[in-house]
């Protein structure tokens, strides 16, 4: 996804408020697929999750325990999504559609970055989709 504004880039302080920033935009457009919230994709791609998998990630938390996230090494303080219900988290990994950004295309490295509001941002989007 490609979003742009400006034909060029433009220091903040003369075009804020005026330019779109296109980052902004690509945030609203990826909160039409994915609630940057709760992580809930939107309506049209949930699944009703059929009983026979409900009890098998029921089976499942019961012989994974915490070792269903502990083996992932994350940093200090991160906690998983659903960590306190292993059930949810195992049909969340299963069952539900899931957004990830594998690319970013726009942005400047950090150490470069100035007060500009950039021409365009794109990124490379993922949606992992429920088994039906």
């Amino acid at each position: 996804m490609t979003v742009e504004a400006a034909k060029g880039g433009y220091h903040s302080g003369e075009v804020g408020g005026i330019v779109p920033e296109t980052f902004r935009v690509v945030r609203q457009l990826l909160d039409r697929l994915d609630n940057s919230e709760t992580g809930e994709p939107l309506e049209a791609l949930r699944t009703e999750i059929p009983q026979w998998a409900k009890e098998e990630a029921q089976r499942m938390a019961d012989l994974s325990g915490p070792g269903m996230y502990t083996k992932y090494n994350v940093h200090e303080g991160v906690e998983m999504v659903h960590q306190d219900n292993l059930v949810k988290m195992y049909l969340n990994n299963t069952w539900s559609a899931n957004l990830s950004i594998t690319g970013a295309d726009g942005l400047p490295e950090v150490a470069k970055a100035g007060n500009v509001v950039r021409p365009s941002t794109s990124v490379r989007i993922s949606m992992r989709l429920h088994p039906t």
